[in-house]
């Protein structure tokens, strides 16, 4: 029996159990999109094609399955590379469908024809361009594969427009196999013997956790580790929510807007045991400095991170969930380090997170630490990047697995928004909280236009402060004030812009009655746009400088 392209990738992916597609229709799409009309696979429009990958993220993180993105050729095409890097950095899975103008006008400057194969080189895990229908089924299923394998990431997959009205008979797909795509998922027995053998020789041990146990799905076999080693725990951004914050072994994040405790256990540890975090320069500005004195122990399923910014004295190629299953089987002398322990307690005690509260405005950080009580740390949290990304992260009490959505490595603003509306996706029936600032809110709210559509009910939290607060930040920082730029002095009406969407919306600017309106908004069940007018000249504090060792922390408040 003869099939059309269309028929065939509508096939591949109900054989994947793709639960949705996120995209933007547009001329050399118009097939697929032709084949989505029977929705055998519902398909969510966004407003704008980086919507759509955002969210397709958003989905991913959330789900821990890929995402699915369909858009046009050209400037469709165009408008996911953000999207796509920002997925490429945080090692997220995603197939993105990008159409392309029929086979034969590749490579003539045809309407909107983009060599989407040259842009996305650097940015995907892999890149396929399709020139044969027969070819279709076989393709899709090896980029699923490649997607969701390994270091999990992004892959491009280029649909010439005749290639999907072509017939071709259907043949079997048999399973995958690429000899030169082989992710190595079980470590070497040796190597787990040595850092047994360093966690019990060691006076000082601290874990450092990164996104990788998400992409592994260990957090629960690492609590256990944790449980039977009795090691402090550091973890980067998007290794929040492995370990409850309310934990006595967790000390925080690390890294610039890290916690006092936090940096000085990463400076200070004589064994510093890396589970899936790349020490990239947001946690370790100085490296040198970082890797002083200490033995390094560095797991990755990635081996090109291995060594690439720390000397590593005991590499582990391997799944973090793997690797800590077998260090589960193991004893630990745990009373080698409970000196160690006291001290790292001390340290949070010294000198925790805080802020100093005020009536005469709304303090950033208390907004935060409300939500975080309304919710009962039970929250998704989205966030879009900036400042008060770093103030979710450090005062919004993560407790699960995939709660924090955010956009780490490449730090895109306007992700927040999106990226909610995916997460919300994923999981119907979890409050999400979207915290967003008024800079990445004018980029991307034309996707609120989902909530009502598709009947999603997340808490859009704006946090206002009338300025790129953390541009504003390092300008006043290192560059003597001057402000350039980074001041909105014209804002729009953000309550009349939800109103647009046909969203419940309120205005917050009292610090004495914010509390009890935060409740009263958290008790609606629709979706809202809760703004909050917020201290014009908050820094997120503490702060490393850039270049500088963890320990040489700004803002350091001490009891």
């Amino acid at each position: 029996m003869n099939k059309k392209g269309t028929e065939l990738f509508i096939d591949s992916l109900l054989d994947e159990d793709v639960e949705m597609i996120f995209g933007y229709p547009g001329g050399a799409v118009l097939p697929l999109y032709d084949s989505l009309y029977d929705k055998k696979i519902p398909h969510i429009l966004t407003r704008h094609e980086q919507g759509a990958v955002h969210a397709a993220e958003g989905y991913a993180k959330a789900s821990g399955k890929p995402g699915v993105v369909l858009v046009t050729s050209g400037p469709g095409a165009t408008n996911v590379i953000t999207g796509i890097a920002d997925a490429m950095s945080d090692s997220v899975p995603l197939i993105v469908f990008t159409g392309q103008v029929a086979s034969s006008g590749i490579g003539k400057d045809a309407f909107q024809e983009a060599d989407i194969l040259g842009l996305t080189i650097p940015i995907t895990k892999y890149n396929y361009q399709v020139r044969k229908v027969e070819d279709l089924p076989k393709v899709i299923k090896e980029a699923f594969h490649i997607a969701t394998t390994g270091r999990k990431g992004p892959v491009v997959i280029d649909l010439p427009k005749d290639i999907t009205l072509d017939e071709t008979p259907v043949k079997k797909i048999a399973e995958v196999h690429i000899p030169s795509y082989q992710p190595n998922y079980m470590p070497h027995p040796n190597q787990i013997k040595k850092v047994v053998t360093a966690i019990n020789q060691a006076s000082k041990p601290v874990f450092l956790i990164g996104a990788g146990i998400h992409h592994s799905d260990g957090t629960t076999e690492f609590r256990e580790l944790l449980e039977n080693s009795k090691i402090p725990v550091v973890s980067t951004l998007l290794g929040l929510g492995i370990v409850p914050t309310d934990n006595d072994l967790f000390l925080g994040m690390g890294g610039m807007h890290g916690s006092y405790a936090a940096n000085q256990a990463l400076m200070e540890a004589d064994l510093l045991i890396n589970i899936g975090s790349r020490f990239d320069d947001r946690l370790a500005s100085c490296p040198e400095s970082l890797a002083k004195d200490k033995t390094i122990i560095h797991v990755d399923i990635d081996p090109a991170e291995i060594g690439k910014i720390i000397p590593t004295d005991i590499p582990i190629v391997g799944d973090a969930k793997e690797v800590i299953r077998l260090l589960n089987k193991e004893t630990f002398n745990t009373e080698n380090y409970a000196d160690w322990r006291d001290t790292v307690k001390n340290y949070q005690t010294e000198a925790p997170f805080t802020y100093e509260e005020t009536v005469e405005e709304i303090k950033p950080q208390r907004a935060i630490e409300l939500i975080g009580k309304i919710t009962n740390g039970e929250a998704i949290v989205a966030t879009d990047v900036g400042q008060h990304q770093m103030w979710a992260a450090q005062f919004y009490p993560f407790k699960h697995q995939n709660q924090l959505i955010t956009s780490g490595g490449l730090g895109t603003m306007g992700y927040g928004i999106p990226a909610g509306v995916g997460a919300q996706l994923a999981k119907p029936d979890k409050q999400v909280v979207i915290i967003v600032g008024d800079g990445g809110f004018q980029m991307t709210n034309q996707e609120l236009a989902i909530l009502e559509q598709y009947h999603l009910a997340p808490k859009v939290i704006l946090i206002n402060n009338h300025s790129l607060g953390m541009v504003r930040q390092w300008q006043e920082s290192f560059f003597n004030e001057r402000r350039s730029e980074s001041v909105f002095d014209n804002q729009p009406d953000f309550q009349k812009m939800a109103e647009a969407y046909h969203l419940k919306s309120v205005r917050l600017d009292n610090a004495e009655t914010l509390e009890e309106e935060l409740i009263q908004a958290f008790k609606e069940k629709e979706p809202m746009v809760i703004e909050i007018n917020c201290s014009p000249t908050e820094h997120v504090l503490p702060m490393v400088p850039p270049g500088k060792p963890n320990n040489e922390m700004i803002g350091v408040v001490k009891r």
